[in-house]
């Protein structure tokens, strides 16, 4: 199941599943609204039966300080961020415990590693680092796994629009790649094959960890030439 607000993603995503041969099926979800999540539980076992892994990866970014964000936006970022991966969690869980199965939490490096201009973005990443490893200890007994990802920059999604909103967004981008010791950003696909690795048997003994895949960025900046 793909889940999004924005159907249109939804349904773009779920075709480029469909065209490297995978099965998928778009859903309109709002994980800030808790019937919105619900019916989203239902579509999914209407569709597939079972669910096996729970994949929270929904986030807005504000690039604002406390002072100039309102609070209007201040409880939407918390809202969507911290309180989509609440919702889906709680609601999904009841069906994992039947699967065993395992919960992925995309959280960032700025739950530990602070960057300026975006405190709500780093408190709910923060938050939900905190978050993972309290599920991970309630449910390890049961026999649920749950992780969460803290990337550096992405060439993707939140760290696109960040870019397009400089004044030039190739010296931005170019920047922000410098930040990091591999001197790049990262791709999406780097960050998925830990997310398929956390949701697979492979990482059977894996939980209550985050995991970094940052190509170094919290590591300290690199030299600039």
């Amino acid at each position: 199941m793909v889940a999004d607000v924005n159907l249109a993603g939804a349904r773009e995503t779920a075709e480029c599943i469909r065209q490297s041969g995978g099965i998928a099926h778009p859903v309109e979800t709002d994980v800030a609204d808790a019937v919105s999540v619900q019916s989203l539980v239902a579509e999914t076992l209407r569709t597939f039966h079972n669910i096996h892994v729970l994949f929270n990866n929904a986030a807005i970014q504000i690039n604002k300080t406390v002072e100039d964000t309102t609070v209007d936006e201040w409880n939407r970022e918390i809202a969507v961020n911290l309180g989509g991966v609440f919702l889906c969690s709680k609601f999904f869980l009841p069906h994992l415990r039947v699967t065993k199965g395992a919960i992925v939490n995309m959280a960032s490096v700025n739950g530990f590693f602070m960057e300026p201009n975006c405190a709500g973005y780093c408190a709910t990443k923060a938050a939900i680092i905190g978050l993972t490893k309290a599920m991970a200890i309630d449910h390890g007994k049961e026999g649920i796994r749950i992780n969460c990802i803290c990337p550096g920059y992405i060439d993707a999604g939140l760290a696109e629009g960040y870019f397009q909103a400089q004044p030039d967004p190739g010296a931005a981008r170019a920047a922000a790649g410098k930040l990091h010791a591999l001197w790049r950003i990262g791709r999406p696909e780097e960050v998925g094959r830990v997310a398929v690795f956390l949701a697979s048997d492979d990482a059977s003994f894996v939980t209550g960890s985050a995991y970094v895949v940052d190509g170094g960025f919290s590591s300290g900046l690199p030299p600039s030439t």
